[in-house]
């Protein structure tokens, strides 16, 4: 042991040496250093040290997004994304008035300040005494958003800078608080590192370097008569925090520091204005300017690819234009929470990724609500103590029995607007006392407004007489807010009559009580007839009756929810998705041609089937609303019945579309198999596909088994990009004829459909793919399948770009597919030579039966000859039908039908002049072919023919489309 000591100390001896050594070192360079871990030297260092403590705790607090915020991707910020809403200063007197119309020009009567100008001393201000701010605004103004970039400016140091320390509270924390505290316990007590520490004293003027900030005072609890709170000038005296508060405000708890408090408008007279040094509204985006630069910082911050962004500055520039016009967007965008809620919809129609987290519309709206009204109850405007305050007191809950109730009745009666007479009678109702006449009037202050707007129209157009001032109609701020809460109404069981609503109170009663009364008679019953008390076992049917009542409800949602689907006037009208995003950018151009007169309500459905989902129900839960898990039960069982029996009729391309995104919505991912499995086709022929649509279809589809096929994916005039296939590569796996003409795919795109093809999972049978610029690279890329592929029997590469390089690659690797059955090359601009070619490989295939090689650049002699090639030069071998114009020689071609109506439905794509061209082709052979007949019948037949190859020829020459076009006229 002596040995190991010996060394212990010689290392010591040596350390101390080294210190010695660096400690003279330092000296004589006159550098002085600090142990990393060693105290501050003085109590100022101490101070300045929780300061620094205290500000990087706040930056890493405020800088926290909500959930709300990271369905954007993650590529925001609070730096990046704030936009300064308007700030104007009031005078006492103008405190009290509401805020005017957006659409309403006024000069206010002082300028726009920050909040930093609002702390500068003005002749009021006497010495010694910190100023009192009061900042309020409407519900969706801004006020959280300007408190969280004030507070994060701060720890920054680019604001309020002659304030040394910012102690911000939550007034909705301090109302729950019921145990008395002092001043700088409850500074401590949420900021540990401010515990005790000497601006908070009391001692001399040092408070006049604190800003305290109290966000949301309208949550809190304070009285300032005299005889209900106690005076209190000692920051460590134990008082109710109500209390404390009041004391600060007075002027006689630290009177040398500062208070920010923000507020609703209903809450303006809490704080006596003798306590008041000045008062300032917020007033949201009250121009388009405004507006577009949130738009901006929202919508512009993309991931960095070049697509991205120049959609996105398509979208904004779409956006200020529709703002420009004084829309009805323009009047809902003057909160900034609805240009929220227009970012988060336009991101999601437009920038919704794979890889991201599932976002669902309804989910969308739902999020919305819960970022504004989220823990939110419904004071009576003289302050309420929130933790006291019952599930019946929600405000969510009161928004849905008062502006639901509006929304739904406008729903059932196809009406979006509102007159004031009918305002009073939905959302007035029949107020009876006068705790629900103060709840009433703090709503219609704070909340109302937030939901409806003046009509724009209505509003363009006042009259001039006062007395036809109730001609003035109000709509919701966006119109899809009205079909939410209207099926948030109803799922949440508020459309019942008032005896359902008692039935269900009895029911719940006597299912309690039954239990133990049957307890009780049945030790009784040993000793006293049975008869007596047989009446007793009534009380257990009326549960049971009750809940075949309540079953029969929810078939009648479910019943709802399928009839608004599949409603007759709304079949031909615009998917749902396209009507949301034209409420959003307006119609540029022509106006959509709406079939039916009443106003669609086609998003009702699919937001109850949304409101349905788990997710959703949770986020509901936290405002107050409740969706049993029995209700939702029983509403899937009955919808499943209805949207089967629906599905028996065949859908518009539209109605389909929107039906996949009711299921979408769901998220139930059994319901989505079963009602899937009753549809063997799905047909979205002219439905303008997003990313989303995609999105959409494949999330549907994935839901099913994997053995589950369909017969048919149509995606034809979809406007398809290359982009896009990824996102439907799900989709593609569960088909097997997939139609994707008439798209805009390039070359490579064939890459994924090589892929496709390669995939042993994949079934496809039937691969159409005429009028995409496939070209002769991509076919290349595509053959590339053959060898392994072999579901393959109809391939189309109709007007792809193919050209005789093309056809002949195509010859030559024929043989490698063995299951091929047909063919289509036509309008490729083909040679002889090559599709001579073409048609020897394909006669010397064991399967294809037909070639289609129209409208290519053929001679006479070519077509004879292909004609010739196509018949077996044996007795034993096979026939391969060569589809090369109307005429085959002298005769007919049998197919020459189909060859026209091919023509017919792709005249709208193609080129014209290259048709018309081709068309008196076929009138020359057509003619020559009738010369040639000696039967009277045959010329007739062949005169049939003329006839229907002149219509369409003076179709292309008066330049009109033919209804049977393959592309929608009205597609913009």
């Amino acid at each position: 042991m002596s040995s190991v000591q010996r060394q212990l100390s010689q290392l010591l001896g040596a350390w101390r040496w080294k210190r010695r050594a660096e400690y003279s070192l330092y000296s004589a360079t006159g550098i002085h250093c600090r142990s990393f871990c060693s105290p501050p030297s003085g109590p100022g260092a101490q101070l300045e040290e929780a300061i620094e403590i205290h500000k990087k705790k706040l930056f890493l607090w405020f800088s926290h997004l909500p959930q709300e915020e990271k369905q954007f991707g993650g590529y925001f910020s609070p730096e990046t994304m704030h936009v300064d809403p308007l700030i104007l200063e009031r005078n006492a007197e103008e405190k009290a008035g509401l805020l005017t119309s957006p659409l309403q020009t006024q000069t206010p009567s002082s300028g726009h300040v920050t909040v930093e100008q609002l702390f500068e001393t003005t002749d009021a201000w006497s010495e010694g005494r910190g100023l009192n701010v009061l900042l309020y605004g409407a519900v969706g103004t801004g006020k959280s958003t300007v408190v969280r970039k004030l507070v994060l400016d701060w720890c920054a140091g680019t604001t309020l800078t002659h304030f040394k320390l910012l102690v911000p509270f939550s007034c909705e924390d301090l109302g729950q608080l019921s145990k008395a505290v002092s001043l700088r316990d409850l500074v401590g007590r949420k900021y540990l590192h401010l515990k005790k520490h000497p601006l908070l004293s009391g001692e001399g003027n040092q408070a006049r370097d604190v800003l305290f900030l109290f966000n949301g005072m309208e949550k809190m609890k304070l009285d300032f008569r005299i005889g209900a709170t106690e005076l209190c000038s000692d920051p460590n005296e134990v008082l109710p925090p109500g209390v404390v508060v009041v004391n600060l405000l007075r002027k006689y708890l630290l009177p040398e520091a500062s208070v920010l408090v923000t507020t609703r408008l209903s809450a303006l007279d809490r704080i006596p204005q003798k306590y008041v040094t000045r008062y300032a509204q917020i007033c949201g985006f009250n121009d388009p300017d405004r507006q577009r630069a949130y738009f901006t910082s929202r919508l512009m911050q993309q991931t960095g690819e070049t697509t991205h962004n120049n959609e996105a500055h398509g979208l904004v520039e779409l956006l200020y234009l529709n703002l420009q016009r004084e829309s009805q967007l323009a009047a809902a965008c003057f909160l900034p929470s609805y240009c929220w809620l227009t970012c988060a919809t336009l991101h999601f129609l437009h920038f919704t990724d794979a890889k991201a987290p599932i976002r669902t519309l309804t989910g969308i709206y739902t999020s919305f609500l819960r970022l504004n009204f989220g823990g939110e109850v419904l004071g009576t405007g003289t302050g309420t103590n929130v933790a006291n305050q019952g599930q019946h007191n929600s405000l969510m809950l009161y928004v849905v029995r008062t502006v639901g109730k509006l929304a739904f009745d406008g729903v059932t009666n196809k009406r979006t607007s509102f007159s004031e007479e009918e305002l009073e009678q939905w959302i007035g109702g029949k107020t009876k006392t006068d705790e629900e006449l103060r709840q009433l009037a703090m709503f219609r202050t704070d909340v109302l407004d937030f939901f409806l707007a003046p009509c724009v129209e209505s509003f363009k157009h006042l009259p001039e007489d006062p007395s036809k001032v109730d001609q003035r109609r109000y709509v919701f701020a966006v119109p899809a807010m009205q079909e939410y809460l209207a099926a948030l109404y109803v799922v949440l069981g508020e459309n019942k009559s008032a005896l359902e609503k008692m039935t269900k109170q009895v029911s719940v009663a006597i299912g309690q009580a039954s239990e133990d009364v049957s307890a009780i008679f049945n030790i009784l019953s040993k000793f006293i007839p049975l008869r007596i008390f047989a009446v007793f076992n009534l009380l257990k049917l009326f549960p049971k009756l009750y809940e075949k009542i309540s079953i029969k409800n929810q078939g009648r949602i479910a019943r709802t929810m399928t009839a608004e689907m599949f409603r007759t006037e709304d079949r031909y009208n615009e998917d749902v998705l396209d009507q949301v995003e034209q409420s959003l950018l307006g119609v540029h151009g022509p106006e959509p041609q709406q079939i039916s007169e009443a106003q669609p309500f086609e998003l009702y459905p699919i937001f109850m089937g949304g409101l349905l989902h788990y997710g959703n129900r949770v986020l509901l839960q936290q405002l107050g609303c409740s969706i049993q898990s029995t209700t939702v039960a029983q509403i899937t069982h009955a919808l499943r019945k209805y949207l089967v029996k629906e599905l028996s009729q065949p859908q518009p391309p539209e109605e389909l579309m929107d039906l996949l995104l009711l299921l979408y919505e769901f998220q139930n991912p059994r319901l989505t198999a079963e009602v899937l499995a009753s549809i063997r086709s799905i047909r979205l022929t002219n439905v303008r596909m997003t990313s989303l649509k995609c999105f959409v279809l494949s999330s549907v589809l994935s839901c099913t088994p994997a053995s589950y096929r369909l017969e048919e994916l149509d995606l034809s005039s979809c406007l398809l990009t290359q982009h896009m296939l990824p996102m439907l590569w799900p989709a593609f796996r569960h088909t097997f004829k997939l139609n994707l003409q008439f798209n805009s795919l390039g070359p490579e795109s064939c890459i994924l459909l090589r892929d496709l093809l390669l995939d042993p999972e994949s079934c496809i049978r039937s691969l159409q793919l005429c009028d995409n610029t496939l070209l002769e690279s991509g076919a290349s890329t595509l053959l590339e399948a053959f060898p392994e592929n072999q579901s393959l029997t109809h391939l189309s590469l109709m007007h792809t770009g193919l050209g005789d390089r093309g056809a002949q690659e195509l010859a030559e690797r024929l043989q490698q597919h063995k299951g091929l059955q047909e063919l289509n090359v036509a309008y490729n601009n083909i040679g002889d030579r090559a599709a001579m070619t073409l048609v020897d490989a394909c006669r010397e295939h064991p399967s294809i039966h037909t070639v289609h090689l129209y409208l290519n650049p053929l001679t006479d002699v070519g077509k004879q000859s292909l004609y010739v090639r196509g018949d077996p030069k044996s007795h034993t071998g096979r026939r391969v039908k060569v589809l090369a114009s109307v005429t085959e020689g002298s005769d007919l071609c049998e197919d020459w039908h189909p060859i026209l109506s091919v023509i017919q439905k792709n005249i709208s794509s193609w080129d014209r002049q290259r048709v018309k061209e081709q068309l008196k082709v076929f009138l020359r052979d057509l003619e020559w072919g009738r010369q040639q007949q000696q039967s009277f019948w045959k010329r007739l037949h062949f005169r049939r023919v003329e006839k229907g190859v002149r219509q369409t020829l003076r179709m292309l020459e008066k330049d009109t489309i033919p209804p049977s076009s393959g592309k929608s006229s009205t597609r913009r």
